[in-house]
């Protein structure tokens, strides 16, 4: 697993080497410096495989062997000979659960060893961890745009940044909120479920049904019959043929009010006596004129079928007119999702396609002790500053339940508790001292690494799964909404606010 970093990485480690500097004791962290998406929060994930990265990690005497060959001629031969002794064994990792929400300048994750082994590990965590967050995020705004009750299935292997990309997509879109996945593998590594069509259904004269349905959904989609398209017909009359139960038609939306649309819905669910009907709209982009099934009474198709949209609904804000929940549309029941895996849908749910040159926030990764000293990145932005020194994170809970501010401590501080009145300075206000009183507090961080091994129990998919809902549902709607919402505060305390002011001010 070593070799997984960047080429200038061991450049860098060779001159800590150099130096002399290369087991000065180090700490590093990952963060966002702003959340995914335009959102308010991003989702924590990838942890359980960055350890399993650390506990893998050396360089094999073939991976030496390859750097010897890449390094210029002049590196020292015993710089070969250490890294071939290189191990995990005195890095400790301190994170937040995976499949919590996190938010910016928070650390997900803090790495403690010696400075070269530290600096090794950045691109190695940040690719596996990165990723994975951005994924899981995403997910996360589809399933609170999509409702509770709306089973969401991600389709995007075929879109997919390669096998391994696809494998990790499915995985952390399955925490991130997403029910089931079209990837078999992914099913079958992790136990995702597929949602297969069931087998069933009573003997009906379907062809006729849906010759005969046919005028009134043309009706009621103002379009004329002779635009319907009979070959189309025929093919969906087949294929609910061959899967009489839980009938799932995929349309394709080149010309989706002349087509498709008035041929599925004419297989008439109830009177052929399905349990379930949707379709699934294969789109790239918004579809005009909202093409979900509209009421027709008691014993009509819409008491119990539900257009299953691919791209088109989740991506339309919930304020937008063409949105299923406004202007009296209905919310599919179910949901196929074929290209989210590229981290675009959820860019911008009031514009599509994104603009152009939008880039999307990930984790960064920064220095912030070396050798008992703490470290600050100076810059002219602010909002680009590192806050120095090893952490301790606390969420600061609301006498309603909802998590009203992460706070930042200095390692060796002592624990704030509920009820009681803490001095705060609010990053984005450094300059002012504001007193809070928690009725709750949560310390966030544990240790998941130590002495080249995973010391704490990880859970399985679903329980991460589960704990990415609990974790959003705590949130407020104010910071939970997924148009402009409202910024989550984050602080530091007293001591930790005089301790950047003092490095500020003495560089």
């Amino acid at each position: 697993m070593a070799p997984l970093a960047d080429l200038y990485q061991v450049s860098m480690a060779y001159g800590h080497w150099r130096a002399g500097r290369h087991r000065a004791p180090a700490a590093a962290e990952l963060f966002f410096r702003r959340p995914p998406f335009r959102g308010s929060f991003a989702l924590g994930a990838g942890l359980a495989e960055g350890l399993r990265g650390l506990r893998a990690f050396r360089f094999s005497a073939a991976d030496v062997a390859y750097l010897r060959s890449v390094l210029p001629s002049t590196t020292d031969d015993a710089f070969f000979d250490y890294l071939a002794t290189l191990d995990a064994s005195e890095v400790t990792v301190t994170a937040i659960p995976e499949g919590s929400v996190v938010f910016p300048r928070v650390p997900f994750l803090q790495v403690k060893g010696p400075l070269l082994v530290v600096q090794l590990l950045e691109t190695t965590l940040l690719c596996l961890v990165n990723y994975a967050s951005l994924v899981a995020t995403n997910a996360a705004r589809f399933r609170l745009l999509a409702g509770p009750d709306v089973k969401l299935m991600e389709m995007g292997l075929r879109r997919a940044q390669g096998p391994d990309g696809a494998l990790s997509a499915s995985k952390y879109s399955y925490i991130g909120g997403f029910d089931c996945t079209s990837n078999i593998l992914a099913g079958k590594l992790y136990g995702i479920p597929d949602l297969p069509p069931r087998a069933g259904g009573d003997p009906v004269d379907l062809a006729g049904l849906a010759v005969s349905w046919l005028q009134r959904v043309c009706d009621l989609l103002q379009t004329p019959p002779s635009k319907a398209n009979q070959g189309e017909l025929a093919a969906f009359v087949s294929y609910a043929v061959t899967f009489p139960c839980d009938f799932q038609g995929l349309l394709d939306t080149y010309c989706v009010r002349r087509l498709d649309i008035p041929s599925s819905p004419s297989l008439a669910p109830e009177q052929r006596g399905s349990s379930s009907w949707s379709i699934s709209m294969a789109s790239s982009g918004p579809v005009p004129a909202a093409p979900h099934p509209p009421d027709v009474g008691p014993q009509g198709w819409s008491s119990s079928a539900g257009a299953s949209v691919g791209s088109w609904p989740i991506l339309c804000p919930p304020e937008a007119p063409s949105s299923p929940q406004a202007g009296g549309g209905r919310m599919p029941n179910f949901g196929a999702v074929l290209g989210f895996f590229n981290c675009l849908f959820s860019a911008d749910l009031h514009q599509w396609p994104p603009q152009r040159g939008h880039r999307f926030p990930s984790l960064l990764p920064q220095l912030v002790e070396v050798n008992g000293s703490p470290c600050l990145k100076l810059t002219e932005d602010e909002e680009k500053m590192t806050i120095p020194g090893m952490k301790a994170i606390y969420r600061l809970y609301d006498a309603a339940g909802h998590p009203f501010m992460d706070l930042m401590a200095l390692e060796e501080e002592p624990s704030p508790s509920a009820g009681q009145e803490l001095g705060i300075h609010v990053l984005g206000q450094l300059g002012e001292t504001t007193t809070v009183i928690p009725s709750m507090v949560e310390p966030l961080h544990r240790t998941y690494f130590r002495d080249g091994q995973v010391c704490e129990p990880l859970p399985s998919l679903p329980e991460v799964r589960t704990h990415a809902q609990v974790s959003l549902n705590l949130l407020s709607p104010a910071h939970r909404r997924l148009h402009e919402p409202q910024p989550y505060p984050v602080a530091v305390t007293e001591r930790l606010h005089r301790l950047f002011l003092e490095l500020r001010q003495g560089s």
